[in-house]
């Protein structure tokens, strides 16, 4: 069988994790921290801690974006996005060393009345961070556009960013079918 990882923040975590291991779990072993990974410094040094986990994976599904771009004192993103980019991109590096591919999940969007998280801001960074990873070889999942064609269906009211269920499904089933999809590359 072969070894699937996703990492993530709480879009993975309490979003589509659960639901892409129950899709999965016939055909591949998937594992994925229980921890939220967050912004992506902080993914950065969860590599080190899981590196035992992620040893010998097939495919590694990541995400980070909606900490690193969220503003929460009005003065700029919490990682600034050439900050972001710059990290993305050593993490990629570190991940394409412990897995045959590696796919990066688009950051989803936001309800627009979201007061930390603007979907304008969202696109800013998955146009900066998409291209650099798209050289490395990294596999882009695009949840973004996935999610965004109904918004309200899909990004849960009362706290605006999370998925609805019916956000989790088309987000879970998209993320299966691209793991799918590139592990029939690697027979």
């Amino acid at each position: 069988m072969k070894k699937v990882v996703l990492l993530g923040d709480s879009i993975r975590q309490i979003g589509y994790g659960a639901r892409v291991a129950e899709l999965l779990k016939d055909e591949f072993t998937v594992w994925q921290p229980t921890d939220n990974c967050r912004f992506a410094q902080y993914t950065l040094r969860g590599l080190f801690d899981w590196q035992s986990d992620i040893e010998g994976s097939d495919i590694i599904h990541w995400n980070n974006g909606h900490w690193d771009l969220c503003e929460l004192f009005g003065d700029g993103t919490f990682t600034p996005v050439e900050r972001y980019v710059e990290l993305m991109v050593r993490i990629a590096k570190l991940l394409k060393q412990r897995a045959k591919t590696v796919i990066f999940a688009t950051t989803t969007p936001v309800l627009p009345q979201n007061p930390y998280n603007r979907n304008e801001v969202i696109a800013q960074f998955n146009a900066a961070v998409v291209p650099e990873l798209e050289k490395l070889g990294v596999v882009i999942n695009d949840l973004n556009t996935l999610l965004a064609a109904d918004i309200p269906a899909c990004i849960r009211e009362d706290d605006m960013i999370h998925l609805t269920d019916a956000g989790i499904e088309l987000a879970a089933a998209q993320v299966a079918a691209c793991i799918r999809t590139e592990a029939e590359k690697l027979k």
